[in-house]
């Protein structure tokens, strides 16, 4: 029990370190690459705030590269962080907000927002936001027959629901006026192009007590695993505990989606590839997927940034060119996990 209650400090320190210098080299590398070229010793003197740098530089890499990196790093570790929160309540694997569709209804609801005429903040963060919460209520009652914790069920039950908000999303978009069309598809497949300091301050000031909440709840969601007996013996109001933390989750995806559009599988890769280096323990893991999928999306918007020879592509195209074949790849262990136990 003592070991249990225990915070491990030693290793939440050594691994928040070591992730997030892996963080800040990611941001260095998001604010030095890019579409426009320039020579290594420019990159350098614009970097270090040098009056001799070229100001052009200056202004690329301080007003345009160093918010979309931040604005990556924040949107990487929400998203990685709800799905580790998913995974652990649910205790599936294969659950995070875009499998779940919990990110297709955060994007319908912002559509909905974005036709309505809404401000970005916060009128199409709030019908994101409503949108999420639906779709999440939606999936835990069409997969409640036997048990809220059903792997099968849970996963039929998303893959359903996020078929059904794509038809949504577009019937929407055939309503919409033509001149916002454009902006609303590249949007739909994650667009980071529109950063700036203020929509990345608004966002940072939503998701730090999401953070803190979620790193405060990491001893719970330990026992919860447990099982209900174990957590109830323990004292974890399972009820509570469980609401708070889908809530917090939801908000923190619809407060990503309805900014930058639908990024998927990044809460699939992170938590699981974390999970196998790190243990299962959550209060390691939650600071971990903050750092480290934050890293991992800078990453995913320097190659969205660099691959194309003109332009960039959505790094939403990316996550899900990295994390469609780790779903496969689990679906199909998990599929031989349970043939195994059946026999």
């Amino acid at each position: 029990m003592s070991k249990m209650r225990a915070h491990p400090l030693k290793r939440i320190s050594i691994t928040s370190g070591v992730l997030l210098l892996l963080l800040a080299g990611a941001i260095l590398l998001g604010v030095s690459l890019g579409s426009t070229g320039y020579r290594v010793d420019s990159l350098v003197s614009a970097l270090l705030g040098k009056d001799t740098a070229d100001a052009t530089i200056k202004t690329i890499i301080w007003q345009i590269r160093f918010p979309r990196a931040l604005l990556a790093a924040l949107v990487g570790a929400a998203l990685s962080l709800g799905g580790l929160v998913f995974q652990a309540l649910l205790r599936n694997p294969l659950a995070e907000p875009y499998i779940l569709g919990v990110s297709g209804g955060s994007a319908v609801g912002a559509i909905i927002g974005i036709i309505l005429g809404f401000s970005r903040f916060p009128g199409v963060g709030l019908t994101a936001f409503i949108g999420s919460m639906a779709t999440l209520f939606l999936v835990l009652m069409l997969s409640s027959g036997s048990t809220i914790l059903k792997k099968d069920s849970l996963l039929l039950a998303g893959v359903m629901v996020n078929a059904f908000c794509s038809a949504v999303i577009i019937f929407l978009l055939s309503l919409a006026q033509h001149s916002k069309l454009h902006n609303i598809i590249f949007w739909l497949m994650g667009d980071l192009s529109m950063a700036g300091m203020g929509p990345v301050a608004r966002l940072a000031a939503m998701l730090f007590p999401c953070f803190v909440l979620i790193f405060w709840l990491s001893h719970s969601m330990n026992v919860l695993l447990m099982g209900k007996e174990s957590a109830v013996t323990m004292g974890v109001n399972i009820r509570a505990t469980m609401l708070t933390l889908l809530v917090t989750t939801s908000f923190m995806v619809s407060a990503t989606v309805s900014l930058c559009g639908l990024l998927g599988f990044v809460g699939l890769v992170m938590p699981h590839l974390l999970r196998l280096t790190l243990g299962p323990d959550h209060r390691v893991l939650v600071p971990a997927c903050i750092l480290g999928g934050g890293a991992f999306m800078v990453l995913c918007d320097v190659l969205a940034r660099v691959l194309p020879k003109q332009g960039e592509m959505p790094v939403g195209v990316i996550t899900a060119m990295l994390g469609a074949p780790l779903f496969i790849y689990l679906l199909k262990r998990n599929g031989h996990r349970s043939r195994y136990e059946r026999r």
